[in-house]
C-alpha cells in the first residue's frame, strides 16, 4: 500500500503545470498556445520571458526532487516510486488531460534527489554536446544516454535502471525533435525565429 502512495504522491506533485500557471499568472496566457505547445520551460523561453523559463525550469525540477526526498524519507524505495510517478505526473498530468511536457526538467529534478553525481554528468555532457552542435534537443537526448550508463557505475542497479526507463521514455518524447534533426530542420541554440 505504501508504495502506491508513494507512487500516487508523486504523480500528483508532478502534475503541478508549473510553466502554464506562471505564464497566465504574469498575464501571458496559455502557454499551449505558443510554439511547441508544451507545458515546459523551452516552450515558456518562446514567450520572450527567460525569467519565467528559468522559474519554469526550477520548478519542473524541484518537484520531482520534492518527490523523492519526502517520500524516501519514509523508505528509500519510496523515493524511487514517487521520483518516477512525478516524471509521469510532468509528462501526462492529470489536470491537462494527460499532455504535458518531454520531462527533461524533472528528470534532472529526480537525478538530483536520488544520485547528484547523475545530475554533474548530465550537466557536462549536455554543455559539451550544446557547445560543439547547437542543438538543445541533441545535448538532452545525448545526456539521456549517458546517464543511466553512469549511474550504474556509480549508483545501485535500482537507480540505474529507473533511469533507463526514464531516459528512454524521453528518447520517445522528443520524436519530432528526433525527425527534425534529421532533416536538418531543428533549431539551434541561439538562433532568432
Amino acid at each position: 500500500m505504501g508504495y502506491a502512495i508513494a507512487l500516487v504522491f508523486g504523480y500528483l506533485l508532478g502534475s503541478i503545470p508549473f510553466g502554464l500557471l506562471i505564464t497566465r499568472a504574469a498575464g501571458l496566457g496559455d502557454v499551449r498556445n505558443i510554439g511547441s505547445g508544451n507545458i515546459g520551460a523551452t516552450n515558456v523561453l518562446r514567450t520572450g520571458n527567460k525569467g519565467l523559463a528559468a522559474a519554469t525550469l526550477l520548478l519542473d525540477a524541484l518537484k520531482g526532487t520534492a518527490a523523492v526526498l519526502i517520500a524516501g524519507h519514509f523508505l528509500p524505495d519510496f523515493g524511487l516510486l514517487a521520483g518516477f510517478g512525478a516524471f509521469l505526473g510532468h509528462l501526462f498530468p492529470v489536470w491537462l488531460g494527460f499532455k504535458g511536457g518531454k520531462g527533461v526538467a524533472t528528470y534532472l529534478g529526480v537525478l538530483l534527489g536520488l544520485a547528484w553525481q547523475g545530475m554533474l554528468v548530465f550537466a557536462v555532457v549536455w554543455l559539451a554536446m550544446a557547445f560543439l552542435f547547437r542543438y538543445s534537443s541533441l545535448a538532452a537526448l545525448a545526456a539521456a544516454v549517458i546517464v543511466p550508463i553512469a549511474l550504474y557505475l556509480i549508483t545501485t542497479p535500482q537507480i540505474a535502471g529507473l533511469f533507463a526507463v526514464m531516459s528512454l521514455i524521453v528518447i520517445i518524447r522528443h520524436h519530432a525533435n528526433i525527425s527534425r534533426l534529421l532533416a536538418g530542420t531543428e533549431g539551434r541554440i541561439g538562433a532568432k525565429g
